[in-house]
């Protein structure tokens, strides 16, 4: 039986306590006859186990690593389920991305023993640990034999408990974008573990280009027929793309489903040569298509669930705007050319906005928002979403439509 988010959560925080306790012990027994790092990293792990976008966001760390020990020396460790974003990406070689199966506890567990396995037979040197506090993942990084970890400590402070595992303990800063609290990590590879937390200067706020994706010919060639299948005619029309759903690991961050449908109703309106087309994994595709019917158009589609990742972005390249809640897609998308128009509410786009001059953000900033942090374990009390809410149907439609009419730039007219 396959984990669920909620599962797995459960488990990182009943059994990882307990482990990273024991760990924790260990590790200070054993510390004092273990030999310290010596010279540069050679071999570096990144851990990051869930969420594909935010691996988007690591891009920069990627390249750091890349630059400092050759592609061929980084790996990267994930979910199964997770490696396909850091496969388009191509900076980390396929055989270095190793995964570990979510198909249930025995199967988890056994393919994590595996890829320890692996890591320790390959001599990495260096762990980087991306999940900030989760307490897996820290046990991950601290078996995988590498001598030098890098991770984020609370140092006293409110995130979950997860022992001392760390060689290289840094603080989390909540004012820090991702992408760079990523690179952070990177450039404190060669700090002096006696004098972390403190960690200067300010890491550069460049942002180097993300990789462009490029289409395999025979999922382009596949979505271009679907869509004409679905639209009629000989060309591909100019295409609107709403998701209209997030992941179930925090739900709070939809949009209510029916400003969708009035969405929807607006750009076709405005535009009559428009095709809306609803989006969505194959769990969400019932409800997608739902939402698609409510329209009440056969300019809206609904093509959730009959993609694969892959043709699901060939279908960003061959599209003009793409809106959708705060949550992998809008990240998936900057590595093509369409605009994104981002709906943030618990979470904050100081800190996870694409970063992409193509990235539209809308955030009514209330004062219960951002709710969920880092800190907390992205667990917010809220039951009603007054965040999301708040931004209308208007605003949407004004930002898409700004888009569509050129007045955004890199943005061509329908």
């Amino acid at each position: 039986m396959a984990m669920t988010v909620h599962s797995m959560r459960r488990l990182d925080r009943w059994l990882g306590i307990p482990a990273c306790l024991l760990l924790t012990i260990v590790r200070r027994v054993a510390e004092p006859f273990r030999a310290r790092p010596d010279g540069p990293p050679r071999r570096i792990v990144f851990v990051k186990l869930a969420e594909q976008g935010s691996t988007v966001l690591a891009h920069q760390a990627f390249r750091q690593a890349v630059a400092r020990v050759g592609r061929t020396n980084v790996f990267f460790l994930a979910f199964e389920e997770n490696r396909f974003i850091v496969d388009v990406m191509g900076l980390i070689p396929p055989e270095n991305v190793l995964t570990i199966r979510t198909s249930g506890p025995a199967s988890a567990v056994g393919s994590a023993l595996g890829v320890l396995r692996r890591l320790r037979q390959e001599g990495v040197d260096t762990a980087i640990d991306f999940e900030f506090f989760a307490r897996s993942s820290a046990a991950l990084c601290y078996l995988s034999g590498a001598r030098r970890r890098i991770g984020f400590h609370a140092f006293g402070g409110e995130a979950a408990w997860r022992g001392d595992l760390m060689t290289h303990r840094l603080s989390y800063n909540p004012h820090l974008h991702t992408s760079r609290a990523f690179a952070v990590m990177v450039a404190a590879v060669d700090a002096d573990p006696a004098s972390l937390p403190a960690l200067g200067p300010e890491p550069s706020d460049e942002r180097a280009a993300l990789p462009q994706w490029r289409p395999p010919a025979e999922d382009l060639e596949s979505v271009r027929e679907m869509i004409l299948r679905e639209a009629g005619g000989q060309e591909v029309p100019p295409i609107v793309l709403l998701n209209a759903n997030c992941s179930d690991l925090l739900p709070l961050r939809r949009w209510p489903a029916e400003r969708y449908v009035e969405l929807a109703g607006g750009l076709l309106k405005r535009y009559p040569g428009l095709r809306v087309v609803f989006t969505g994994a194959p769990a969400e595709a019932t409800e997608a298509r739902r939402l698609a019917e409510a329209v009440g158009s056969e300019r809206c589609i609904s093509l959730a669930g009959r993609t694969t990742l892959s043709q699901l972005l060939a279908l960003y390249t061959l599209s003009r705007v793409l809106v959708t809640n705060d949550s992998g897609p809008a990240h998936f998308a900057a590595l093509t050319p369409v605009h994104v128009v981002t709906l943030f509410g618990p979470e904050t786009p100081a800190l996870y906005a694409p970063r992409t001059p193509r990235s539209h953000v809308l955030w009514a900033a209330l004062p219960c928002s951002p709710c969920v942090s880092a800190y907390n374990g992205r667990l917010s009390g809220c039951r009603n979403n007054l965040c999301m809410q708040e931004i209308s149907v208007s605003q949407v439609l004004n930002a898409a439509c700004e888009i569509l009419d050129g007045k955004t730039a890199g943005a061509g007219q329908v």
